[in-house]
Parts: C-alpha cells; structure tokens; sequence
C-alpha cells in the first residue's frame, strides 16, 4: 500500500433518541467528508465514543462506513480492545469486512504490561493490515516503547500521537526511528496541526465536522502558502479550544448545524449540555470560518 498521508477524519457515532446507532448518519459524514477532499475515513476510535457501543455496534458502524466510501478513500477501522483476544477479534472482522487499515490504543481499561503491549499489537497484526499504534493521554505509552514496538511488529506502520506534550513526543518517535519508514499522524482535534507539519507529520485525524477546513489548512502547506495555512488555522483554532472544553457533543452540534447529521445526542455519561452562551460562542467562529467551509 502506498504510505498513508494527508486528512483522515473521525467520524463520530450518530444515535437516535432510543441509543440505537443511526447509520444514515454514518453515511452523511463519509459522502460529506469524501465532497470536502479527505485522504481517508476512520471509525470507531475515541472521537467516535467507541468505548460506548456494544459489539455489535462497532461492527455494524465499520460494515456501514465501508460500504457507503466504496473504496473512494482509505478507510482505517478502530480495533482496540480491553483485552488481547477482543482486539483480536475486532482486527479479524474489520479485515473481514474491508477495512484497509485497522487503529488501536494499547489496552484502555486496566493498565497492560510491556509485555502484554507486544502480544496485545501481534494480536492485531494478525489480521495482516497497516497498523496505527494511537497514543493518547490515558493509557499512554512511551516513545522508547513506541519505538520498539514498530521495529518489532512490522505491521505497525503509523503512530497517531496525541499524548500531551504531543508536538514533543512526535519529534521523539521520529528522532528514535529514523532509519525506520513510519508515518506519524496528529490528532486532539489538530490542536498542534502546524507545529507537527513543521516536525514531520504525515497526516492528521481531526473531527468530521469541519473536515473541508482541515482539508483547506493541508493543501495550503502542501502548495508551500504557509501565511494561508496559518490564516485558516487561527480561524478554526478557537473552534479547537471549545471543543477541548465542551466534549464531542459539541461536534455532533456542528455536524446538526451543517445538515449532515440528525441529532446532537452524545453516548457518553455525563456529557456537558451546550448552554446558549456555547453556542453563541460556535456560531460566531463558524461564521468566521465560512470562506474555507463548503456550505
């Protein structure tokens, strides 16, 4: 496979009122994020409320991604698992299923070993795709393991780092593994999109819902308009830092906005409600961004 790179957004879970997964707005974001030029698609990851939807919702949300991309862009499945024989298993479905490259955090729930990192990875590689090893604040690992996993497993090729300082930690990976082909992608929403393209990166894994805005921001650094690149940037930045405060429903509320899901409902317990003072706060920098959206 040709090496990944470029805009890979996370589409979330849309649900109706009953917590049923509403596929039809699976299908909105994949055609919207396919209209605004991504490179890739991945689904369910932790943008996605992956750890809130039951086996059989995983697997129904990835068979549905699958089919309405059609093979247009890459589709990358997430695959983690508490334990090594469910990520096994979620990895050998995705395949199964069509997927073109799977994700996983290391174990989520319990704190794993060195050890059970290594057998919890060769588990997934099983399945015989591209792997991104995704490291995020909780559990987190770190770059010397980071390191050693990919010149171990051949199969992970990718890193998507997000563990804070996360700008610091990809220099590292990529200091550590120099001699090594890997593509290291950004995400916590591209919050250190510029600094990480100046490190190396490959690519990003922001939210769906303004996909066409990270799109603009990446073909504008790689056409070498840096002034460009930074202008949309700061544009969506404070977009950026409401969504770090304010949670993934604030995500499905702009994805409401646009037309491209039905519903604002989260998965997670305890998610906070947007007052009117949030969302006067979002309409006012989604007015500013509306030059670089494409509706």
């Amino acid at each position: 496979m040709e090496r990944l790179h470029g805009i890979y957004p996370v589409l979330i879970s849309p649900v109706k009122e009953d917590n049923q997964l509403d596929n039809a707005g699976l299908e909105t974001q994949v055609d919207f994020c396919v209209s605004c030029g991504v490179h890739g698609l991945v689904y369910p990851v932790l943008g996605s409320e992956f750890q809130y939807l039951s086996e059989s919702q995983r697997r129904e949300g990835i068979r549905t991604v699958i089919k309405s991309n059609a093979n247009r862009v890459t589709m990358v499945a997430g695959v983690a698992g508490a334990t090594s024989n469910l990520a096994q298993k979620f990895a050998t479905e995705a395949a199964e299923d069509g997927a073109n490259a799977l994700i996983a955090l290391p174990p989520y729930i319990a704190p794993a070993t060195e050890s059970e990192i290594f057998d919890y990875y060769r588990a997934i590689s099983e399945a015989g795709l591209p792997v991104f090893l995704q490291n995020a604040p909780m559990p987190g690992i770190s770059a010397e393991l980071i390191a050693r996993l990919i010149e171990e497993i051949d199969l992970i090729q990718y890193v998507k780092e997000e563990r804070p300082p996360s700008a610091h930690n990809l220099s590292r990976v990529i200091y550590l593994l120099k001699d090594t082909r890997v593509g290291i992608f950004g995400g916590a929403f591209g919050r250190w999109m510029l600094s990480e393209l100046d490190r190396g990166a490959c690519g990003f894994m922001p939210a769906s819902d303004t996909a066409d805005v990270y799109v603009a921001i990446w073909n504008a650094w790689q056409a070498n308009n840096k002034e460009q690149a930074r202008d949309i940037f700061d544009a969506i930045l404070p977009l950026i830092n409401l969504y770090m405060l304010l949670g993934f429903n604030s995500v499905k509320h702009v994805l409401v906005q646009r037309g491209i899901i039905d519903s604002a409902k989260a998965l997670a317990p305890g998610a906070p409600e947007l007052d009117k003072y949030d969302i006067r706060e979002i309409d006012i920098v989604l007015k500013r961004l509306q030059p670089y959206m494409s509706n």
